[in-house]
């Protein structure tokens, strides 16, 4: 088993990225998020895989971060769902909001992911709703938002108590959360102002 590969970005395919490492040039399909602008020809990675073997293929496939490889396997065990949907679905929502679109039943969310239909959502939300917990939804949330953003523990918190008062208004986890991250937030703002802004968002 492969589990991660580090090297260089050799070429960025439609669907996936050759990556050489020390010589030899691997094709690791990756969701189509990390595609758009976020990886350039020389940079260095390293990459989680999951190798796919199948009676007519063989496909290796990659995410920046474990979690991400921990949903992708939690997908395939979803019947009807292979490694081509997987990443469909992880390159359309991401492993956050796939996990609130679960708790949420969001099934039409879901469903926007290529080659996923409302049927085949639907699976997905009661498939997995029993493996996501929405604290742990949070937390791995915040850590995301912290990790790539940089803020503060303090604005992480007033962003998690806005989430959790949007879907206490009624609104779905994956509008909430989405309101929230295209909020413009500053580090000494509270949670009311986090709402307020996150609120500006809904209302357009």
């Amino acid at each position: 088993m492969i589990g991660f590969i580090r090297g260089t970005v050799d070429e960025i395919m439609e669907d996936s990225l050759i990556i050489d490492n020390n010589g030899m040039g691997w094709q690791i399909y990756v969701p189509g998020s990390l595609l758009d602008g976020n990886i350039h020809q020389g940079d260095e990675v390293k990459l989680y895989t999951y190798l796919s073997v199948s009676e007519n293929a063989i496909g290796l496939y990659g995410f920046f971060t474990r979690d991400d490889l921990e949903v992708f396997r939690m997908l395939l065990n979803v019947s009807g769902i292979g490694p081509k949907g997987a990443l469909g679905v992880l390159g359309a929502l991401g492993s956050d909001n796939l996990r609130f679109a679960v708790l949420a039943d969001d099934a039409a969310a879901i469903a926007k992911a290529p080659g996923i239909g409302k049927k085949t959502a639907q699976k997905i939300v009661l498939e997995l709703k029993d493996k996501f917990a929405l604290d742990d939804a949070f937390e791995k949330k915040l850590a995301h938002v912290q990790q790539n953003s940089s803020v503060s523990a303090g604005e992480g918190s007033a962003a998690d108590d806005a989430v959790q008062a949007l879907i206490a208004l009624g609104y779905s986890g994956t509008e909430a959360l989405q309101a929230v991250k295209k909020a413009d937030i500053s580090p000494e703002m509270d949670t009311e102002a986090v709402l307020k802004a996150a609120l500006r968002h809904l209302s357009l």
